[in-house]
């Protein structure tokens, strides 16, 4: 598995840019099966950073409607990056 598979695509909402201000944590969509030690090696490697923390949390399918029909979404696993004192990731740059 590539880095690139790993690192699916950054999650960019309110609370993910406010720890990304606040606390220098980065939020990203992970493939599921990988663990911390690869998502660590695969954002030091794509963005050329140095990661000091990396925690993740796994969102269960959620059942919906839409008129009769029931359907799940997608089971996602995201990952919270802790970059090091003075590393930034310039993908995130306020415009």
């Amino acid at each position: 598995m590539t880095a690139y598979d790993i690192i699916k695509k950054p999650v960019i909402t309110e609370k993910s840019e406010m720890l990304r201000r606040e606390y220098n944590k980065y939020t990203f969509e992970v493939s599921p099966k990988a663990n911390k030690i690869q998502i660590r090696k695969a954002v030091e490697e794509i963005f050329n950073v140095k990661v000091e923390s990396v925690s993740t949390l796994n969102s269960k399918p959620v059942v919906k409607r839409h008129g009769m029909k029931l359907y799940k979404t997608q089971a996602k696993k995201k990952a919270i990056v802790k970059l090091a004192q003075g590393s930034t990731i310039t993908y995130f740059k306020e415009v």
